[in-house]
């Protein structure tokens, strides 16, 4: 497990996965990963946990990858990779999962809600997922999941174009169910969540398998993705793009 990950069962039924590393905004480590793929894992062969929350804290839901952490990683098989195990799961997962995005969600911090059953957001919540300008290509299924819940071409501006959009705009795209102020996002999604957990379990993951399509080509996307994904990651140019970025990450005097 992690330290920056807290994993909180409610009497409700509810599962609480709260990422928790402000002083990062929340950038994922290895060991993040790994905590977050466990509790998904255990939340699907628990009797006692209906629905799944992820959350961050106040003004940042995820950065996305920590670049150092997955830098010092890429010798080893992206197979293997912390964050590639936590993608499968989460495609996987069985237990209905909801998000309450407030502040940044970068990168897997955006593509992760596409798995969601239900998303809200603050009105300070900003998604992004700048793959491309790292000198990669989208994951967790986002190359087929986004296409077809907002358009190609809307797709291809936020994919390819890494734009960053905020709320308001996530609100019409369909890709959250609601805006609401920040000292009622939590509760709301929480409260969702309860609903969800309390529903008759046969009929909830029958229906909900209904509504999500085709788990097969979800599984294609991720592998085609994953191969694509460690081809560039041996690149000059995605390993250039990390260089630049720690480096502007570096503390210290800047122009």
């Amino acid at each position: 497990m992690s330290e920056h990950v807290a994993i909180t069962d409610g009497a409700d039924g509810v599962r609480s996965i709260t990422l928790n590393r402000p002083e990062k905004k929340n950038a994922l480590t290895g060991a993040m990963y790994d905590a977050m793929r466990e509790a998904l894992a255990s939340a699907d062969a628990s009797d006692a946990v209906g629905a799944v929350v992820f959350s961050g804290v106040p003004g940042i839901f995820c950065a996305g990858n920590d670049i150092a952490d997955f830098v010092s990683r890429a010798e080893k098989a992206f197979s293997e990779a912390p964050s590639l195990r936590f993608i499968r799961q989460l495609a996987r997962t069985a237990t209905p999962m909801v998000a309450a995005v407030d502040g940044i969600a970068v990168g897997i911090g955006t593509t992760l809600t596409l798995h969601c059953d239900l998303v809200y957001a603050s009105p300070a919540a900003r998604f992004r997922m700048p793959f491309v300008e790292l000198g990669l290509v989208p994951e967790a299924a986002s190359s087929y999941l986004l296409p077809r819940r907002i358009g190609r071409l809307k797709a291809t501006e936020l994919l390819l174009l890494s734009e960053m959009f905020g709320a308001d705009a996530a609100e019409s795209l369909g890709l959250v169910n609601a805006v609401m102020p920040f000292d009622m996002l939590l509760e709301h999604a929480l409260g969702q969540a309860a609903r969800l957990a309390a529903l008759p379990r046969g009929a909830l993951a029958a229906s909900r398998k209904l509504i999500r399509g085709d788990q097969a080509a979800v599984e294609a996307a991720l592998d085609a993705e994953a191969e694509a994904f460690d081809r560039q990651l041996r690149t000059e140019e995605a390993q250039g793009a990390f260089r630049a970025f720690l480096a502007r990450s570096k503390p210290g005097p800047r122009p």
